[in-house]
């Protein structure tokens, strides 16, 4: 009967730290979850902060102004400018360079082969 209770318990003793070792890992498993969803969190946070000052700047009345100044509308009171190019204007040609080949032997070519120098 002693033995029976002994061997009860170090059976139920074996079942509670086999118990407490998978909860233990389980936990280690969620900490690392948690830190995962946290980073994604915050880079969502991050986010959201950029999405909202783009909001913001896009319903403000500066955005409306630079919107409507690239598709050339004016205000009430502008004057609208449109650069013309002068007729007299003509262009400045440029020079272009020519490479020149020297002329080289056979027998240079064949000692810049064997030596790396002509003679």
């Amino acid at each position: 009967m002693k033995y029976a209770i002994l061997a009860l318990a170090l059976i139920l003793l074996a079942y509670l730290v086999m118990d407490f070792n998978s909860r233990t890992a389980e936990l280690s498993n969620l900490t690392a979850e948690q830190k995962i969803v946290r980073q994604r969190l915050e880079e969502r946070q991050e986010t959201q902060k950029v999405i909202q000052m783009k909001i913001a700047y896009a319903t403000s009345e500066a955005a409306v102004y630079e919107w409507a100044y690239e598709n050339h509308l004016v205000r009430p009171g502008d004057i609208p400018v449109a650069p013309v190019q002068s007729v007299k204007s003509t262009s400045i040609p440029t020079a272009k360079a020519v490479a020149t080949e020297t002329p080289v032997s056979n027998l240079e070519k064949w000692l810049m082969l064997f030596f790396d120098q002509p003679e």
